[in-house]
């Protein structure tokens, strides 16, 4: 399993259309197939300068090396997350082996 997690800020306002709009928008790379528990979650303490956290999960590194592939993440990364985002910080995750 891997837990894909992009946290990140726009440079839209807190509360406007536009961020709402971004926000819908990329609740279609939640269809692309392999993806599994999409969350678009909210950052609520001050100590990080980001704003917004999208965390998914991929049961197989190939279902990820897919999902990146993927023309409708492709085109949600060219058309939307790099003229809207201001900055991120992406983290991959595998779980720890308890044996």
């Amino acid at each position: 399993m891997i837990r894909h997690t992009v946290a990140f800020s726009l440079h839209h306002s807190a509360g406007s259309a536009e961020e709402a709009d971004f926000l819908e928008a990329a609740r279609a790379l939640a269809d692309i197939p392999g993806v599994q528990q999409f969350e678009q979650l909210r950052q609520v303490s001050p100590k990080s300068e980001f704003t917004f956290c999208f965390s998914m999960e991929f049961g197989t590194q190939q279902a990820y090396q897919h999902y990146n592939d993927h023309p409708v993440h492709t085109a949600f990364v060219r058309g939307r997350w790099e003229p809207e985002v201001a900055a991120f910080q992406e983290l991959d995750f595998v779980p720890l082996s308890t044996s």
